[in-house]
């Protein structure tokens, strides 16, 4: 099924999202400024204390509405918080600010009048793209009108450039989000009906290069990292795991794995890609990053949708039903799993050595990222729903969750903490 389709950029040696950074573009270490977090691995600055305890009424600092609906994360830089949302029946798509000290909605800009699509899984959304920032432009992909467009917007919410990076034909619904490095912004559009694996210059949108992809339905998005000496862009699904020099688009190597459709980002240690599927083979596989394309280890687990999470060697991952588990990296060595209960769509989310996993419920499970057992620290309800992942930084948690009331469904982004946090 579509979930939440996300984003993810290796570990310790991924690339940083400010890399090659031009100028007046900084970004600090306690912004969140892409889906997965400063580095792209889920992992969060570990110099933070955010809350381990919290409800609707406990270590909030602010909640604010969100018009719409989406399972897009939060985006922050800076003083502001950034989303993507669609009123479904206006058919409007946007991109929302609100502000990170008070929670209050400072812009939303109409990115798309008309033009969606009702086709789609029962989870997918009209905006589950998450909204990339380079500090100084924000970057978000919308599928519309049969096509998939990227739009770069300023932190002030006017549009700079819009371009057409392909068609799209829906099997299940769109959501891979941008990712940049240097002067170019990444998108991929798979999709039954082909798609393209595409670089846009972050200046203007336009076209630096694209890479023709299969005609299979996929939903993972492109991931930047460098290994092996040498910067790679992976994309996994499609039946294939690809590697590209992100430059010039010149394929480095390819191998045939993976599975056909996968929602995960893949992660790494450095040396081997993981990476997973659901359908129509469950698995979860390490690929050599040495460009020999050779597969180190493989077993049939079915990691589907929520992201996995690489920590001093050892693999951490939340099955779509609620299972946690842990391997060693090298060797695919299962060291322990813990059923959580639920349905997660969700990904994983580390502070310093506790995870965070959030299931569709909005029950949030905190455990140590310890491989030697399984080992709780807490667990907290917020919400009735929740398919976004949260974003940890500056000692909050900011969080997209659906509060019901009287029949009528809403959607709220919550700023939780048990303080001010230092920005």
């Amino acid at each position: 099924m579509l979930r939440q389709l996300v984003l993810s950029i290796g570990a310790v040696t991924t690339l940083c999202l400010a890399s090659g950074a031009l100028r007046g573009e900084e970004l600090a270490a306690t912004d969140w400024p892409g889906w997965r977090g400063p580095h792209g691995s889920g992992i969060a600055a570990a110099d933070q204390t955010p809350p381990l305890a919290w409800s609707s009424t406990d270590n909030v600092v602010w909640k604010s509405p969100i018009p719409g609906r989406g399972h897009s994360s939060p985006t922050v830089v800076g003083d502001r918080v950034f989303l993507s949302s669609a009123d479904e029946e206006r058919e409007i798509q946007w991109v929302l600010c609100f502000d990170r000290g008070s929670g209050r909605e400072l812009w939303r800009t109409v990115v798309h009048e008309g033009g969606l699509e009702r086709k789609g899984n029962k989870k997918s959304t009209q905006a589950s793209s998450t909204v990339a920032c380079d500090g100084e432009r924000l970057f978000i992909n919308f599928l519309n009108n049969g096509a998939i467009y990227t739009t770069a917007l300023d932190l002030d919410g006017k549009q700079l450039w819009q371009t057409k990076v392909s068609n799209f034909k829906t099997h299940q619904g769109f959501g891979s989000s941008p990712v940049w490095d240097g002067p170019l912004v990444f998108v991929t559009t798979d999709s039954p009906g082909g798609g393209v694996v595409a670089a846009l210059e972050r200046a203007n949108g336009k076209l630096a290069w694209q890479v023709s992809r299969p005609e299979k339905a996929n939903y993972a998005s492109a991931t930047l990292l460098e290994a092996a000496g040498q910067k790679q862009l992976v994309v996994h699904g499609c039946d294939l795991v690809s590697s590209f020099e992100p430059s010039t688009g010149r394929k480095l190597w390819e191998i045939a794995g993976a599975t056909t459709e996968c929602v995960t980002s893949l992660t790494t240690d450095g040396e081997r890609v993981f990476v997973s599927g659901g359908y129509p083979r469950k698995h979860v596989q390490a690929v050599h990053l040495d460009g020999s394309g050779k597969t180190a280890w493989e077993n049939g687990t079915q990691v589907y949708v929520p992201s996995m999470i690489v920590h001093q060697g050892h693999l951490y991952a939340i099955q779509d039903s609620g299972v946690a588990m842990c391997w060693k990296s090298d060797t695919g060595e299962e060291l322990w799993k813990e059923r959580l209960g639920g349905t997660f769509t969700a990904s994983l989310v580390l502070v310093g050595e506790n995870l965070f996993a959030t299931n569709e419920s909005g029950e949030t499970f905190i455990f140590k990222a310890n491989p030697q057992q399984f080992e709780s620290v807490a667990e907290n309800k917020l919400g009735s729903e929740v398919y976004a992942t949260p974003a940890i930084c500056g000692g909050q948690i900011y969080m997209r969750v659906v509060e019901t009331s009287g029949g009528q469904r809403q959607e709220m982004l919550y700023c939780l903490g048990t303080g001010a946090a230092s920005r």
